[in-house]
């Protein structure tokens, strides 16, 4: 508890310190934000997951930022003392690292960009490239290495890189290079009320041979240290209506670490939205057939990922809603979901309307040998609607309905768990300053843990104070209940929140991308600020 409230003293004389300032040097600005994430462990006799042995767990970033006219730079140092319990960042050689993370200086001109240091970005829908960060997830892939952009005019858009990719506190033993094409024949034609452009990319990844970690590549089926990736992409906008497409194909590879035998790769993405007034509808469809990538083929984890496939389903904030989020199987699967909006909005006022919304989601084995059944085996199904109606100025409520059914073995056996989800949420708002939101759910299911309910009240001071209490309970399965309070204050541009309670294992979701954390009992302080 020293250590934890020591550096919560720390936290906050750097939040006060930064909240304030405003620094520019000559004709230049100098821009920066720190974030933690910092937790006290405590020993729970409840859970069946044993206590970290530090007992102190803490993620912390620090990113500055000079821009002069045409000239940028920065740098991002990292310090994880330890990293959070059941982030692969701690599962490394040394759990406790403070390191230079990233660092970058660019020059963009009117037509053309240049940056040497850590690429950030995505080719595409990202089916053969994407490196990004997300802390949440405890991941950063990014390039060390140069990135070039040139624009000809307006209807042609060429960009390259070349970099070693970046696993965890180190860096992967490939280097990776790519060339992403875009052609707008709208502007090329001159059309003023079509969007159309042609693009184009294509992605090498070279493999070093590691001695400390050898490898039979012939026996795995790799003819070639070398892997090559193509993905040509259609999009289209007219009025109301946007059509994308992607196809995009790879030559042999280990789709995972645990893969036995290298094969090539293929994707297929197709997405179309239409939007009319207060009406809009999406639908996207996806197969992939073994394009998971990954940034060396000595990694392993969620971090060592050079693609991005993310789940089509839907992104759940609910506490039961979200207990069993999908993954995606890299190895092969065919995916769709269907998107449905409509505001039914009041003539008189804006603060009386109803919102629908109406969407399903589901996913298939890509073929019959995927599965035991030696058919195509259902991996999700997700059918859920929503209203939202807001009554006045002061009160607002919404109720959901969600049949999530899943299979818990990802297609290795036959059969499916269903879990039948009920929401009701509401929120009442006093005065201008001071609102009440209160969350009641309850999952039905005859599978796996049994039925759960769960509840959430929150009061809200705006703008800077929130207090929050939670509690989800397993009826049936193992009885237990997983609870969380709290409070958080908003001043400025620096956020700072506290609570406790008792969090469940399970699989942790940003943007569709997952990683497994095991269950903890703690005290958790979050800091975000900038200046």
């Amino acid at each position: 508890m020293k250590k934890f409230l020591i550096t919560s003293a720390a936290l906050l004389a750097v939040s006060a310190i930064s909240s304030s300032a405003q620094i520019r040097l000559g004709e230049g600005q100098l821009s920066a934000s720190f974030e933690t994430n910092t937790i006290k462990y405590v020993e729970d006799g409840g859970l069946i997951e044993p206590t970290p042995d530090d007992r102190f767990g803490t993620n912390n970033y620090l990113k500055v930022d000079y821009t002069y006219k045409k000239f940028s730079a920065g740098i991002q140092v990292e310090a994880y003392l330890p990293a959070l319990y059941g982030y692969e960042l701690g599962q490394q050689t040394d759990p406790k690292k403070f390191f230079l993370g990233s660092k970058y200086v660019s020059w963009t001109d009117e037509n053309f960009y240049v940056l040497v240091g850590n690429v950030y970005d995505q080719f595409g829908n990202g089916l053969i490239f994407r490196s990004y960060e997300d802390r949440q997830l405890g991941l950063n892939n990014s390039l060390e290495g140069v990135h070039a952009r040139y624009d000809f005019s307006r209807f042609v858009s060429l960009k390259g890189m070349y970099g070693r990719p970046r696993l965890y506190t180190d860096y992967a033993g490939s280097w990776v290079r790519g060339l992403d094409l875009s052609v707008s024949v709208a502007d090329i034609f001159n059309w003023e009320n079509i969007l159309l452009s042609l693009e184009g990319s294509y992605v090498n990844r070279y493999e070093t041979l590691d001695k400390d970690a050898y490898m039979d590549f012939g026996a795995l089926g790799l003819d070639t240290p070398q892997l090559n990736m193509y993905s040509g992409r259609v999009n289209f906008g007219w009025k109301g209506l946007s059509i994308k497409g992607e196809y995009a194909a790879k030559s042999k590879d280990l789709a995972t670490s645990s893969s036995q035998s290298a094969t090539p790769g293929a994707a297929i993405f197709a997405e179309a939205i239409y939007s009319w007034k207060t009406f809009s509808v999406s639908g996207t469809f996806r197969m992939l057939d073994h394009m998971g990538t990954m940034l060396s083929l000595y990694g392993n984890g969620t971090g060592n990922t050079l693609n991005y496939l993310p789940a089509l389903t839907r992104q759940y904030t609910y506490m039961l809603a979200n207990l069993n989020p999908y993954q995606v199987n890299v190895e092969g699967e065919t995916a769709g979901q269907v998107d449905l909006y409509y505001s039914l909005r009041s003539k008189t006022t804006r603060h009386r309307y109803w919102n629908f919304h109406v969407n399903y989601s589901t996913a298939y084995t890509m073929s019959a040998s995927q599965s035991v059944t030696g058919t195509r085996q259902l991996l999700w199904s997700d059918a859920n609607v929503d209203v939202e109606r807001q009554w006045g100025r002061n009160l607002k409520t919404s109720i959901l309905y969600s049949r999530q059914e899943w299979s818990p073995s990802h297609g290795g056996e036959d059969g499916t768990y269903v879990s039948n989800i009920f929401v009701g949420d509401v929120t009442y708002k006093f005065d201008r300053k001071k609102s009440l939101r209160a969350e009641v759910q309850y999952l039905l299911s005859d599978d796996y843990e049994g039925d759960w309910v769960a509840g959430l009240v929150e009061f809200n001071f705006a703008p800077m104070w929130s207090i929050f209490a939670s509690d989800m309970y397993n009826l049936e399965g193992t009885k237990k209940n997983y609870y969380n309070a709290g409070f958080s204050f908003t001043k400025g541009r620096t956020r700072i929140q506290l609570s406790y309670g008792r969090n469940r294992a399970g699989y942790i979701c940003s943007g569709g991308v997952c990683r497994y954390s095991p269950a903890y009992t703690g005290l958790n302080l979050s800091l975000t600020t900038s200046f």
